[in-house]
């Protein structure tokens, strides 16, 4: 049986995280990024147990847990007076396996490190795909092509694997923006909590945490309102005015001032949205991550659910000849449809974990590695069964 060779457009988390499990998988994978090199860009990511647990299986665990820090909890405050709104302390025997903190580039740079640097191609700005139910060409805006047997559109929110399958769409923007910024927690009087704090206003939000285990550095990432108007695509390299952040921040709890007061420059860029697409793969090609289900950062899911996609895309094509390739994306997207699309909807209502008593289990318990892919994922009020059940 021969096995499938697969290209890969997009090095980022979800690109690179399937680079991992495709090959551990064994199949043969070649990735196509359009950046020229990849660049240490200034923000925090928090992977939680779920994500965890994939990164665990491709052996990269050890590594973020060197630099990674980990909080307490998941704490969730008022945004003035700092009342406790919900806490969840997150000891790793919780949902089997920790909750880390860490700065982007880090986790960026582990997923890299498993990968052959041989089977990477920078500077290869997709232009094209032509499939005719046999071999998937890619040209490129360099003039080269490349063939394989199947591709894995993981290029983002402005996907064009999207656009060239499904057709184009253009983002939701609903009028919300988000400050960010990493810098030393050295230029702060004092400590933050050890916990990853969210501070709740009545129309904008503040998500502060370290990003290394030594507490040296933190980041922060907020939500605001701002005119529909003002959008930029999502470089991540627009600055922000530190003083229009601070004031949209007046009056909220001294900790969280005492942050934005020692901040040097921010960045900022529109929280982008799109509706659930019908499907998720047109012949031979397929989508993950925020290629088909981007979301708000609201419940530090965007890359947590990329990083699963990689895992169950691997688990679906293991021992796949090429003729199963179609219906090994299907049997993907059906068990993780439903899932990627409730967390849609809750983060996009900004709602996760401000109150209540809710069990997080379906969320945080997912195992990516173990479920069983015969049924839908667990969504709110569901259970995960294995795949040996």
């Amino acid at each position: 049986m021969a096995t499938p060779k697969i290209a890969i457009v997009g090095a980022g988390m979800g690109g690179m995280a399937a680079a991992g499990t495709l090959r551990q998988a064994g199949i043969d994978v070649q990735v196509y990024e359009q950046a020229h090199q990849f660049g240490r860009i200034g923000a925090g990511i928090q992977m939680l147990p779920n994500s965890m647990k994939v990164l665990r299986g491709i052996g990269v665990e050890d590594m973020l847990r060197a630099h990674a820090f980990a909080p307490y909890s998941h704490l969730n405050r008022v945004g003035d007076t700092g009342e406790l709104k919900r806490e969840l302390p997150m000891p790793e025997d919780l949902y089997g396996a920790p909750f880390l903190c860490m700065h982007r580039a880090d986790l960026h740079e582990a997923l890299t490190s498993i990968v052959p640097n041989e089977i990477i191609h920078l500077n290869k700005k997709l232009v094209g795909l032509e499939q005719n139910g046999g071999p998937v060409t890619l040209a490129f805006a360099d003039g080269t092509t490349a063939t394989a047997d199947a591709v894995i559109g993981a290029d983002g929110v402005h996907s064009l694997v999207r656009d060239i399958i499904i057709g184009p769409d253009k983002p939701i923007h609903r009028g919300r923006i988000a400050y960010r910024s990493v810098f030393n927690s050295n230029l702060m009087p004092k400590e933050i909590s050890r916990s990853r704090t969210k501070w709740w206003g009545e129309d904008r939000h503040i998500v502060i945490y370290y990003t290394t285990k030594d507490r040296s550095q933190l980041y922060f990432v907020t939500s605001v309102p701002e005119p529909a108007d003002w959008v930029t695509k999502e470089s991540w390299s627009a600055k922000g005015d530190v003083n229009e952040l601070r004031a949209a921040y007046a009056g909220f709890h001294p900790e969280v001032r005492m942050v934005l007061d020692a901040c040097p420059d921010c960045h900022k860029w529109a929280i982008l949205e799109r509706e659930p697409l019908p499907t998720w793969s047109q012949g031979r090609v397929v989508l993950i991550g925020d290629a088909c289900h981007p979301m708000t950062p609201y419940m530090a899911q965007g890359a947590a659910t990329s990083i699963e996609d990689a895992a169950v895309l691997a688990r679906c094509l293991k021992d796949v000849s090429i003729d199963g390739i179609e219906a090994a994306f299907k049997r993907f997207e059906a068990h993780r449809k439903p899932r990627t699309s409730k967390i849609q909807q809750i983060s996009s209502a900004n709602t996760w974990m401000s109150g209540g008593n809710d069990d997080p289990s379906w969320l945080y318990g997912y195992d990516a590695w173990n479920i069983s892919l015969d049924e839908p994922a667990p969504t709110p009020g569901t259970t995960q069964k294995s795949a040996a059940a």
